[in-house]
């Protein structure tokens, strides 16, 4: 977090500038006022509203994404660091790229609230695989999750706003939802990373098996996983049939995130997320 304090009579003098004529100087001026980070987002917003510039507006348009991009890199990069175990915080961080100003706050207590309302009619004394059954009779019946076989490449795919509103998303999305509800119950739940879905994992250390939450949360076995990875006709992984971890999961909903952008044309946006990708370490995939 930058520490600057913000002038704001300086700001406007830098704003007027930027419909100067020499590339140069613009860019003296935007490096100048991006260094000042996300506390100068405000002033800039302010900006945009008082100018009948559409060069100058366009330009405030630039600077407000490129100060965004730089916050969601720099909190990535301490949620890794930090933060990992709390997978809601690093899904809330991807969709700030899309969404700046979405509240973590507010996604917490939707969470909560389906949590909640999970709890009021879950059975802890149940078999595993009924307390399943159950938890997916709750996600799919009453909460109203769905698949979202139409549009797979969505980027709303990818945005947990987006999925906890339209209620469907793709396999890593609707996994997502439903694990961070499961590990609020206390249930072994956790993601696995099998190629071409995303799939969950029940696992203790007598009792393993696997949901299939794109497929309304069927449950299947470790056999079941070999004749698929015999179908696809590629080697076997142990990453195929154990829980990965967080970072994994952000990573695989970055890739998801840079083919949806790919699909609809937004080619400098997939580029800046391939960025993310990249900053990422590589040894925890």
């Amino acid at each position: 977090m930058n520490d600057t304090v913000i002038n704001e009579k300086e700001i406007k003098a830098m704003v007027s500038l930027l419909d100067d004529d020499d590339v140069e100087v613009v860019s003296i001026i935007e490096e100048k006022i991006a260094t000042l980070g996300e506390q100068v987002i405000p002033f800039l917003e302010e900006e945009w509203l008082r100018q009948f510039n559409p060069l100058v507006q366009k330009r405030i348009e630039q600077l407000l994404h490129s100060i965004n991009y730089n916050s969601v890199r720099e909190r990535l990069a301490y949620w890794v660091k930090y933060e990992e175990k709390d997978l809601l915080k690093g899904m809330w961080i991807v969709a700030t790229y899309q969404y700046p100003d979405l509240s973590l706050e507010d996604l917490r207590k939707q969470i909560d609230q389906l949590y909640y309302d999970t709890w009021a009619e879950f059975k802890v004394d149940l078999m595993p695989l009924d307390q399943i059954k159950l938890l997916n009779n709750i996600f799919f019946n009453k909460f109203r999750f769905k698949a979202n076989t139409a549009n797979i490449k969505a980027v709303s795919n990818s945005m947990l706003n987006n999925i906890l509103e339209g209620k469907k998303s793709n396999p890593i999305g609707l996994c997502i939802v439903y694990m961070l509800i499961a590990q609020k119950l206390k249930l072994p739940v956790y993601g696995v990373n099998l190629p071409n879905i995303f799939i969950l994992t029940y696992k203790t250390e007598k009792l393993q098996f696997y949901i299939n939450v794109f497929n309304k949360g069927l449950t299947f076995v470790k056999n079941d996983i070999d004749n698929y990875i015999l179908q696809l006709g590629i080697t076997s992984r142990p990453m195929f049939y154990e829980p990965c971890s967080n970072l994994d999961i952000i990573k695989r909903v970055l890739r998801n995130l840079i083919v949806a952008y790919e699909d609809i044309g937004e080619k400098i946006k997939a580029e800046e997320v391939q960025n993310l990708l990249t900053w990422l370490p590589e040894d925890k995939f």
